[in-house]
């Protein structure tokens, strides 16, 4: 059948396999933007007792304040800038050329995390924040132009539908995140047995264990490499060659290749006529980075006695119990607004878990989600990315507080000094 406008042919032509691939190669990118950016708090204890352990000390090294909060929160901020620096250049030079330097620097950024330089703690701290910030800069990019390039690719029935899938697999990243956290450590904690730190603390930190977390970041970089020779051979979004670049007859050859579809180039025009919406302000996505995002599951799940203390494991097994705590909240779902006290109680932890878990689950299931779909929805194709990119970025400016805003506990207290349990109970 053939249609006198691009977006008409669009809008109304089936789901066809190509849909499917689109969701899968866009998918793949959000896919790898979760897993870098959450992995990043299994690896932090791990980091503490490689760099800060003190001789002599009763309890395993761990990050510095400032220190941790940077590791944890420098993608965030990256991501924030790179959320609307790509959503303005996806609007300017077109979505598949800047998805593709992305996926670039997402790649390469993800093996220099792992490869950060040095031996002594500052060195190594710095390389990796410098690689994690440009690392989130990349994964900013990401975000708006998978969101565009689906809802461009489309048609109307389908879109929210095909845009929420895309979405999804920010879980699927998470729980990967930890499932690879829980192999790489079970290896080597196979492979090179050291006490746990109570027994020993030098030999509890075995010298392998600096190839875990830098193993642990540099796999980011797969999923990425895995789907770019299909970006590569992705089109140009027929929506931003005929209405942006005013290339209508370009749109409809691409367009008739990949989706089957015959369109009269010459009637392109009637497309432009139909967008004329502004970017409008009232879409910026809710904050709901703040929950779902950085502070590490493990200080909270030590204090309720749902973790063993860190002097009773070595660290490589202090890795993977974080990683099964965290795989079991992406499996189930994150912080109730209740009293905590209660909750810290030993007798209370499941129940802190479940409501924890539930947390995660309503977050993603409502606002988390819709944040993504509605930005690709409303705004015109000359500004979607832009626009897209704000939105994303004022959810991601809330990530930044849970992250920098954590480390203003008063006087640097933890968890643990809060909640007056001086020892959690090991189960």
């Amino acid at each position: 059948q053939e249609h006198s406008s691009i977006l008409e042919a669009l809008d109304v032509k089936k789901v066809t396999w190509y849909h499917v691939t689109t969701v899968i190669i866009s998918g793949m990118g959000f896919f790898t933007d979760s897993y870098d950016l959450f992995v990043i708090s299994l690896v932090t204890k791990l980091l503490g007792r490689i760099y800060y352990h003190h001789p002599g000390s009763s309890s395993p090294g761990s990050l510095p304040d400032g220190i941790s909060a940077a590791v944890s929160g420098v993608a965030f901020a990256g991501t924030f800038i790179g959320q609307i620096f790509f959503g303005c250049l996806g609007d300017k030079l077109g979505r598949k050329r800047v998805y593709g330097l992305t996926l670039v620097i997402m790649t390469v950024c993800s093996i220099c995390s792992g490869l950060s330089l040095g031996s002594d703690p500052k060195t190594v701290m710095v390389t990796l924040c410098f690689f994690r910030f440009w690392l989130g800069f990349g994964i900013g990019g990401d975000y708006p132009l998978s969101a565009t390039i689906m809802s461009e690719y489309a048609n109307k029935s389908t879109r929210g539908a095909f845009i929420a899938a895309v979405f999804a697999m920010q879980g699927f990243g998470i729980l990967a995140a930890g499932c690879v956290s829980l192999l790489v450590s079970a290896i080597f904690d196979h492979q090179f047995p050291s006490p746990a730190y109570m027994v020993d603390p030098a030999a509890s930190t075995v010298p392998q264990a600096d190839y875990v977390w830098r193993i642990i970041l540099m796999l980011g970089a797969v999923p990425a490499l895995l789907t770019y020779y299909w970006r590569a051979k992705m089109p140009e979004t027929a929506r931003y060659t005929s209405l942006v670049a005013k290339n209508p007859e370009k749109a409809a050859t691409d367009m008739s290749k990949v989706l089957d579809v015959d369109i009269e180039a010459g009637f392109a025009k009637n497309d432009q006529a139909r967008t004329s919406l502004a970017c409008s302000p009232r879409n910026s996505s809710v904050a709901t980075g703040s929950t779902c995002s950085e502070q590490p599951p493990h200080d909270i799940f030590t204090t309720i006695g749902w973790l063993p203390s860190a002097k009773t494991m070595n660290a490589i097994q202090e890795l993977y119990q974080i990683a099964k705590a965290q795989t079991l909240i992406a499996l189930c779902g994150t912080v109730p607004g209740i009293p905590y006290h209660h909750w810290t109680l030993p007798h209370n932890r499941i129940g802190f878990v479940v409501l924890y878990s539930l947390t995660f689950f309503f977050c993603n299931f409502g606002p988390n989600a819709t944040t993504f779909i509605v930005p690709a929805e409303i705004f015109p194709a000359r500004l979607r990315a832009t626009c897209h990119g704000i939105s994303a970025a004022s959810g991601k400016a809330g990530a930044m507080v849970g992250s920098f805003g954590f480390a203003a506990l008063p006087n640097g207290k933890s968890l643990e000094e809060l909640s007056g349990e001086a020892e959690p109970e090991k189960i």
